[in-house]
């Protein structure tokens, strides 16, 4: 076997084992977004993470795919629509010329987890209202929208060739899914009972340690996210390439986290857990697009600044009328924006050589090049997307709605919509249940003064709720 057959090999064993990490990150989002919001819509809430990848890994396979990453012009791939075995098999060849460390194959794979990460983000901020079959729909339109500018940004597009550096997805999958989510809150309106009265109520989530669960799942998925982003061992003349890009993503969370907690400790008077978790994610995605790019102090850096943005962030989203239960307008959103823009300010000149995308940063050659690409990319990538996705959700509002009845979504959607329980023995008789055990004790007279069973439970919070 040749040396460049082993490359090949080791390239496509790499990629595939990242898109296998990226592709469980569904599950950080599951426990992440079921954790923080309420137990009566967390089956629901969990599940769709399910339904989504499935609706988008079977459009993405028929069109997507041949949008973003096939031969085509500056604006969109016209080929590689529902690939054949040997497009799927080639390396460096068409449809896919894009493709030249990884067959074909590996690339969908690689790709589609990507695109199945930023749907993921959408639902986020349309959590506890959004009507199942809105999921149908509007994922298989999204994966469409996010395809068109993954090709403008990474498959050869016209801000490819400009040099905008997005090195795996600031712009192109966290700021793009945030945008969606932005549209999709603004149509939906708040949650039951948000803003009574005129201020923002808080609505906890049921289960802090699922939350904390998601966030470190989705922590270690990002070690697939960027650095199996090279798609392959060697990048440039550089060979273990992606080690640096782990490195980095890794000191940007950690620098997130303890921003995060500091900042929310300053504001809110004590260091709230959801905050920490949200620097966090803030963090990872910032240097998402910086993690190729920048020196290891300028990832910290961004991930100090990401903290703040998604304490203060969260707080103006709601402050100013909008109901995300999930924060992905301030986490994904700015911080995307943050991100994308850091790197046109940070990014080391060399490394921009190895990666042969742009320029270096202000920071290194006084020039705001780099920066003023960022921020068209930007621009262009907010009012394609937004108004896309305005328009999809717009129209579906407009002919069957798109939110769930008052009812519907007093009871929960798990309920409403699946007709089943998350938590089955907190709202019905199951032999052997939580609430048998509570009958249990009422009749022995054992739970009187220490619990108050007439009003603590799920149940007769709903009950309460509906009234």
């Amino acid at each position: 076997m040749r040396n460049s057959d082993l490359l090949l090999a080791a390239n496509t064993l790499w990629v595939v084992v990242a898109a296998v990490l990226v592709m469980f990150m569904q599950a950080g989002f599951a426990f992440l977004e079921a954790g923080l919001t309420r137990m009566k819509n967390a089956a629901h809430i969990a599940g769709k993470n399910v339904l989504i990848f499935g609706v988008c890994s079977l459009v993405y396979w028929a069109v997507g795919f041949g949008i973003a990453f096939g031969d085509g012009n500056r604006w969109i791939g016209t080929s590689g629509f529902a690939p054949s075995v040997d497009a799927l098999l080639s390396i460096g060849q068409a449809p896919y010329s894009f493709f030249t460390t990884v067959p074909g194959a590996a690339g969908y794979f690689f790709e589609v987890v990507f695109a199945g990460v930023s749907l993921a983000i959408v639902w986020g901020a349309m959590a506890e209202r959004a009507k199942l079959w809105v999921y149908f729909v509007f994922a298989a339109a999204f994966t469409l929208i996010y395809s068109v500018t993954s090709h403008w940004v990474w498959g050869g597009g016209w801000l490819f060739g400009l040099g905008m550096q997005d090195f795996a997805g600031s712009t192109v999958v966290h700021y793009q899914g945030a945008l969606a989510a932005l549209a999709g809150a603004l149509l939906l309106g708040p949650r039951i009972g948000k803003f009574d009265g005129g201020r923002g109520n808080a609505i906890p989530g049921h289960n802090i340690p699922y939350a904390v669960l998601g966030t470190i799942i989705l922590w270690f998925g990002w070690f697939g996210f960027n650095p199996g982003s090279t798609l392959g061992v060697v990048t440039g003349d550089r060979i273990g390439f992606f080690a640096y890009v782990a490195m980095t993503t890794n000191l940007a969370a950690a620098a997130g986290a303890v921003s995060g907690a500091i900042t929310a400790w300053l504001v809110l008077r004590k260091p709230d857990i959801s905050m920490m978790l949200n620097g966090v994610l803030a963090a990872l995605v910032a240097v998402t697009a910086a993690c190729g790019f920048v020196a290891p102090w300028a990832a910290v850096v961004i991930g100090l600044v990401s903290g703040v943005i998604a304490v203060v962030g969260v707080l103006a989203v709601e402050r100013i009328g909008i109901d995300d239960p999930i924060g992905a307008v301030a986490v994904h959103g700015v911080s995307g924006v943050w991100g994308t823009v850091a790197t046109g300010l940070f990014a080391v000149p060399a490394l921009a050589a190895t990666l042969d995308t742009g320029r270096g940063g202000f920071v290194y050659t006084g020039s705001l090049h780099q920066v003023w690409i960022q921020l068209l990319g930007l621009a262009a990538v907010g009012a394609f997307t937004f108004t896309a996705s305005f328009g999809c959700l717009w129209t579906m509002k407009r002919l069957w709605g798109i939110r769930v009845e008052e009812e519907t979504e007093t009871a929960g959607l798990d309920v409403s919509e699946h007709g089943m329980w998350g938590y089955p023995e907190f709202y019905i008789p199951v032999p052997g249940g939580w609430n048998q055990s509570l009958q249990h004790l009422q009749h022995a007279g054992m739970a009187g003064e220490t619990l108050d069973l007439g009003s603590s439970t799920p149940a007769a919070e709903t009950e309460a709720e509906a009234a």
